[in-house]
C-alpha cells in the first residue's frame, strides 16, 4: 500500500496525538492542574484558582447568560474540547454554547463552540495570549475573547481565514476594563471586573 506524504504525516499527527491522550488519561487524577494538548505539546496548568480569576469568570458568566437566549448557555468546567484531526485537546475556562449541542458523550465537539472565553492567568499568561489564539481558530471556534486581571485589558478575536501557517483570525478588538464588549452577538459590560493585586 502506498501512503501519500499527506496521509503519512496525518498518521503520524495521529499517533502523537493518542500517545498524549493515552498519558494523559493515565495520570488523569494523579496530579494537580489541568492538562491540555496543544499543537506544540502538553501544557500543565496548577490550578490553584485565585480569587480574581474565579470572580472574572462568575461575572462573565451571569453578565452573557442575562443577555443570551435560553437556548444557549456560558459553561464553566468540564467536558474538554476535543479536535483528534489537529491534535489538540483544551478547556476553556468559559464556553458560550447551545444547550443541545452538550447532549453529547465524552468532549464537546469544538466546531460547536459560539465563543470561547479565557481569564488570563498570572503565571502562564502567553498560554491564552500565544497558544490558544493560534489553536482555537484550528479548532474552527469563531470567537475568542481574552480577559487580563493582570493588565486590566482584553481583546476578542473572529473572523477566522486561511494562512499558509494554517486558519487564523483576522480581527482582533482591544478593549480596556471598563469599555463594554461584544462577544458574538452579545454585548456586556467589563466595569468592576477584578485585577489581580499587583
Amino acid at each position: 500500500m502506498t501512503i501519500a506524504p499527506d496521509d503519512a504525516r496525518q498518521q503520524d499527527t495521529s499517533r502523537h496525538y493518542q500517545a498524549m491522550r493515552d498519558l494523559l488519561d493515565s495520570i488523569d487524577d494523579t496530579l494537580p492542574g489541568k492538562f491540555e494538548i496543544t499543537k506544540e505539546g502538553i501544557v500543565h496548568s496548577m490550578m490553584a484558582p485565585v480569587g480574581p480569576h474565579e470572580l472574572t469568570l462568575l461575572h462573565l458568566r451571569k453578565r452573557l447568560e442575562k443577555v443570551m437566549p435560553e437556548e444557549n448557555v456560558a459553561h464553566t468546567g468540564e467536558p474538554d474540547l476535543e479536535d483528534e484531526s489537529e491534535g489538540i485537546l483544551r478547556r476553556p475556562d468559559l464556553m458560550v454554547i447551545a444547550l443541545a449541542d452538550m447532549e453529547v458523550p465524552g468532549t464537546f465537539d469544538p466546531r460547536t463552540l459560539i465563543a470561547a472565553v479565557e481569564v488570563v492567568s498570572r503565571s502562564n499568561p502567553d498560554n491564552d495570549w500565544v497558544g490558544k489564539t493560534r489553536d482555537y481558530p484550528l479548532m474552527g471556534i469563531p470567537t475568542y475573547a481574552i480577559f487580563d486581571p493582570r493588565t486590566a485589558t482584553g481583546a476578542v478575536f473572529t473572523d477566522i481565514h486561511p494562512t499558509p501557517t494554517g486558519p487564523r483570525y483576522a480581527t482582533r478588538k482591544d478593549f480596556v476594563y471598563g469599555e463594554d464588549v461584544t462577544i458574538a452577538d452579545w454585548t456586556i459590560s467589563t466595569k468592576d471586573l477584578p485585577r489581580y493585586d499587583q
